[in-house]
């Protein structure tokens, strides 16, 4: 496997720097320190930002080709550098390796889409003559980048997720600072490094580790037009009424649901829902939480999902057959195992797991029974956990669905094409996947939910749109 460096720069204004080395970053399976990175302090962030305000021009008159290079510049290197991000993700995230190779080829796909799409800036001819006093007038409007942006991205998809905010700004043209996740700094902090081999304006980027506190310049600097959030609802919320006057785009998570109807292939239902619910150990934000089964075959798929799920194997994620790995840390293991105990404590049964060991290592869980308003169900659970239930009718199990303060994606297996349109029509979420799970996304797809899941959309095209505003020309014929 790839060997890690010791210790990893930060990038201001497009070049490495190596103020400190002190952040520390730790195998999340083993729990040693694996590498340290530079941490930003308030003098660089500030730094940062001003640089992206002396980008804005400069980036604003890059060609569209220009920017095309940039990205496909990317998607080589990420390319030849295949091996060595899918280990840095395996390390710092405790993502199984075949999980973390499936990740860089998101990133690869995410950085090829933006390239694609950065030729395609269109804008429209538009007809004013709509009554007698505009006679003779016409319009015409096009994008224009909205102009420096600030992007704060999650622990869990340090690649993927970063890569859905920077890849639209280059594409479009706007310079940006980033935060990147103090636990998995270093798929941002390559990406940087990609970046830096390009001809970007002075100041187009900088990749910046910083502390929580940090983070308030992030998001408080109005020379600053966008910020782009990804991470968990309290905090996303907050940031919202910390930011001012800029545009704001928010991916704060869920507890998403999937029902599996009588007529549903439930086979192919079980590959996937195991695989929804506990890929990444269960760490994704339209990761399966809630699963809602039809009474006719509650029982029979309940037995195939506690047989499939106790023959996962768990370990070291650095094992091509290790399906479950660490959590990102101890904490968040503990907060998780504190729900299941306290769910059963409630009433629920557990069907299988709920064990702890190795201090962030739980096993992939099924509780059935869970009370509505218990934690395990009512909460984010970001982990290895499914809970489920049994419905009888159709719009029922929509409106269990609906019952949640979430609402970013949800999964429906059926063959009824008429139950998938009044889904489509009924359920309060970003997006609804049929005979799949609320976990499957395609990188240039509109994503993104609704109430406490955020607001915005992500997807290369849709990011674009968030990052631009259009400048609108009035003509009078004379």
């Amino acid at each position: 496997m790839p060997k890690l460096k010791d210790t990893y720069p930060l990038y201001l204004n497009n070049k490495a720097a190596q103020p400190n080395t002190d952040l520390e970053v730790t195998d999340k399976f083993t729990g040693e320190i694996a590498f340290r990175t530079a941490l930003a302090t308030p003098d660089i962030i500030e730094e940062a930002i001003a640089g992206t305000v002396r980008a804005t021009e400069p980036m604003a008159r890059m060609a569209s080709f220009e920017r095309q290079k940039v990205l496909e510049h990317c998607v080589s290197r990420f390319r030849e550098r295949y091996d060595e991000l899918a280990y840095s993700l395996c390390v710092e995230a405790g993502k199984p390796i075949k999980d973390a190779e499936g990740e860089v080829d998101r990133l690869i796909d995410t950085f090829k889409i933006a390239a694609e799409e950065a030729t395609r800036n269109y804008g429209e001819v538009q007809p004013l003559d709509i009554s007698a006093r505009a006679n003779g007038y016409m319009g015409m409007w096009k994008r224009v980048p909205i102009g420096p942006c600030s992007f704060i991205s999650p622990f869990n998809f340090p690649l993927n997720l970063a890569a859905h905010k920077i890849a639209p700004a280059i594409a479009i043209g706007c310079p940006f600072v980033m935060k990147p996740a103090s636990k998995t700094p270093l798929g941002a902090i390559i990406m940087g490094e990609v970046l830096a081999e390009t001809d970007l304006p002075e100041g187009a980027f900088s990749i910046l580790p910083a502390s929580r506190d940090g983070a308030d310049m992030f998001t408080e600097d109005e020379r600053l037009k966008l910020l782009s959030f990804t991470g968990s609802p309290g905090v996303g919320w907050d940031l919202k009424a910390k930011s001012g006057k800029k545009k704001v785009v928010l991916e704060l998570g869920g507890n998403a649901a999937v029902i599996v109807d009588k007529d549903a292939d439930l086979d192919h239902a079980l590959e996937r829902i195991v695989f929804g619910a506990f890929y990444q150990s269960g760490q994704s934000c339209i990761g399966v939480q809630r699963v809602i089964i039809h009474e006719d075959v509650y029982d029979k798929f309940k037995s195939m999902l506690v047989e499939k799920t106790k023959s996962l194997k768990s370990g070291d994620p650095k094992d091509r057959e290790t399906f479950i790995g660490p959590m990102i840390s101890d904490k968040e293991a503990s907060r998780l195992k504190g729900w299941i105990d306290d769910a059963v404590d409630q009433g629920a049964t557990l069907l299988c797991g709920g064990g702890l060991s190795n201090g962030n290592m739980l096993e992939a869980t099924l509780l059935e029974g869970v009370p509505r308003k218990a934690d395990a169900n009512w909460e984010e659970a970001f982990g290895p956990l499914a809970n489920l239930s049994k419905f009888s009718d159709f719009h029922e199990a929509l409106e269990r669905v609906n019952d949640s303060k979430f609402g970013l994606q949800a999964g429906i297996f059926t063959r009824d094409l008429h139950q998938v349109l009044d889904a489509w029509d009924t359920l309060e979420v970003g997006g609804v996947v049929v005979n799949d799970v609320s976990s499957y996304r395609v990188d240039n797809m509109p994503y993104g939910g609704v109430k406490d899941s955020g607001l915005g959309r992500e997807g290369i095209r849709f990011a674009m749109e968030d990052m631009s505003e259009i400048r609108n020309l009035v003509i009078r014929r004379i």
